[in-house]
């Protein structure tokens, strides 16, 4: 498949204050590096480091700050008191699943043990239903006597959705993340939580849907303290016990919907990924069993982005989302096992599924820009009725991964297409479907649905409006997908000697986990190293290099296995042999076989010295 990083990029190292850097070493007792990558993300004083390097429950806001948070709350403790009826509304994915499953049991939990609470759930089919409220099931949850509706994940903007519960005779509370429409505003509901909402005054805004499900989750186990005969004792369970399991989830759910990775997100994410080591809910166990993550410690946010939420969300991209609910609710462990294998299978399935894909997404991809028929400054469309809709997304992060441009991938079903897009850094995505979808309500709107954010979305139209969208994402990209957009320069965190990579330093950057959007994983620098051997081939597609610094005896094992670079034939086109002299940048990993422990390089880009 055509890459946009065919070539070496631009080496880009902060600029930080030495000075800065060297207190800042000097007080925490690390590598010069490691205080290098803090100063250069904002993080200076060495208060605001030992919080960064040591996250406590005690960093979590208080969730009462979030608007309309009193409302929710005093309306499901209404319906608790009263036995009334609760519908969860959740979504298909890792964070809507995750989302209903927290909410779901802390609503259990503030109930009395003689009147328990009548919370059920429904989780929509994506190819069925397709994402967001529907009309039609809140019809029949009003008709099975629902009179509280709780949205998750979802339901930002679901104006239809709140108007049909509202003439049920239905309340409805939504949590959401997404975006709000500005120019519409939020539903008509009980309350809207929201942290992206206009006039919300809570301070960070980038939480995922099932954190903000998590927040409601929090003030209910909270308001059930001040009514308790012993508050105190309580309040020390929900600190020390009941919130960190609740993080499991939540640290999964923000990993997976690959929100910034700073601020509350970060505490959420490091302190969920040490409670998921060896986790107690069977379903939960049997989940990270079959994804082959070790139980003798916690799990990197790697493994779970890459090996726990692919198989979440094959049951949602393949079959049904509720599986999922299932499997996190269940106390009996032969059906744990048995939910769990069946995720693991749907994921293979996935996994076949996405490999037609792109087989024909290579094709298209090298027709189009192969022949430049489309413009370096345009954002790649690519559609095709034979793709399955549970894929898209992951075939449009493909795209982006392979070309370095925004990609918007469709399928076609009964005159509609349905899609999902995912974007670069400086491009907007959101933005750019709103401006193209045109005046709401009238001939010239373009979507039946859309929504996201700036990196992910996802959207319906008619299939014929096709030509319409490339017409009118051609103009919106050709004036804001500049070169510099296209062609970033590779941001590098610090330059370090080979001798340096020790295994205090690889403990030191583990500390600065968990990585993702926002907290990027460093890359580093080291210049003047030679290969000791030929370049060795890794299944035709991968490449290892042995390298050493001259006049020094330690050597290191360099593997080239990244999607956006053709390593071996980088390799061959640089003339790569043995003595070759190289500039590296990489990413510091440990290996993965542990009959040989030790440290290796994850290449990013390489250069002849």
């Amino acid at each position: 498949m055509p890459s946009a990083h065919a070539g070496p990029q631009q080496w880009m190292l902060p600029t930080v204050d030495p000075a800065a850097v060297a207190r800042l070493a000097e007080h925490l007792h690390c590598p010069n590096a490691i205080a290098n990558i803090l100063v250069s993300r904002g993080i200076s004083d060495p208060a605001s480091a030992q919080a960064f390097l040591n996250p406590t429950i005690d960093d979590l806001i208080d969730p009462m700050l979030m608007l309309g948070m009193d409302l929710a709350v005093a309306r499901i403790q209404q319906a608790v008191r009263s036995s009334e009826p609760i519908l969860i509304y959740g979504d298909y994915d890792v964070d809507g699943t995750t989302a209903t499953v927290l909410l779901k049991t802390a609503i259990e939990r503030i109930a009395p043990k003689d009147t328990p609470a009548i919370v059920t759930y429904h989780v929509p089919h994506r190819l069925r239903e397709g994402y967001g409220m529907q009309t039609g099931v809140l019809g029949q949850a009003a008709a099975a006597g629902i009179r509280l509706v709780i949205s998750v994940d979802t339901g930002i903007r679901a104006f239809a959705a709140a108007e049909e519960a509202k003439a049920l005779g239905m309340d409805l509370i939504v949590t959401d993340h997404h975006l709000p429409d500005d120019a519409v505003g939020i539903p008509d509901a009980i309350a809207v939580l929201n942290p992206a909402q206009a006039n919300c005054p809570y301070p960070f805004k980038s939480l995922c849907g099932a954190a903000v499900a998590f927040k409601l989750a929090h003030a209910l186990l909270l308001s059930a303290i001040e009514t308790a005969n012993d508050p105190e004792a309580r309040r020390l369970r929900l600190k020390r016990s009941l919130i960190p399991s609740f993080l499991k989830l939540v640290a999964i759910a923000t990993i997976a919907d690959s929100v910034p990775i700073e601020g509350e997100n970060r505490v959420i994410a490091a302190l969920g990924l040490r409670e998921l080591r060896n986790p107690v809910q069977v379903g939960l166990r049997a989940l990270m069993q079959i994804a082959q993550i070790p139980s003798t410690r916690a799990p990197t946010a790697t493994e779970v982005g890459f090996r726990l939420a692919p198989r979440i969300n094959a049951a949602g991209r393949m079959d049904i989302a509720s599986d999922v609910v299932e499997l996190f609710l269940t106390k009996d462990q032969p059906h744990a096992t048995e939910l769990a294998e069946k995720l693991d299978r749907l994921n293979d399935e996935r996994r076949a599924t996405e490999a037609k894909a792109l087989e024909a997404i290579e094709c298209q991809l090298s027709r189009s820009i192969g022949a430049a028929t489309v413009p370096l400054t345009e954002c790649i469309i690519l559609d095709d009725a034979n793709w399955h809709r549970g894929v898209l997304g992951i075939l449009a992060s493909r795209v982006v991964d392979r070309t370095g441009r925004p990609a918007l991938v469709l399928t076609h079903e009964d005159g509609h297409a349905h899609g999902s897009g995912r974007s670069i850094e400086g491009f907007h995505l959101l933005d750019a479907l709103t401006a193209v979808h045109g005046e709401i309500h009238t001939p010239d709107a373009l979507f039946t649905r859309f929504g996201g954010h700036a990196y992910a979305v996802g959207f319906s139209m008619p299939s014929h409006r096709m030509d319409l969208l490339r017409e009118r994402m051609q103009l919106y990209g050709s004036s804001r997908l500049t070169e510099t957009i296209l062609t970033p320069p590779l941001k590098c965190d610090a330059e370090v000697l080979l001798r340096d990579l020790t295994q205090e330093f690889f403990d030191w950057l583990r500390r600065c986990e968990p990585f993702g959007v926002g907290n990027r994983e460093p890359v580093f620098v080291t210049r003047g190293l030679m290969l000791t051997a030929p370049v060795r081939l890794i299944k035709e597609k991968h490449v290892c290099l042995r390298l050493e610094k001259a006049g020094e005896t330690l050597g290191i094992s360099a593997l080239g296995w990244t999607r956006a670079i053709d390593w071996p034939a980088r390799c061959t086109e640089m003339a790569l042999d043995k003595g070759s002299l190289i500039d590296v940048a990489y990413r510091l990993k440990t290996k993965s076989n542990p009959q040989f422990p030790g440290l290796e390089l994850e290449l990013v880009d390489i250069r002849i010295t």
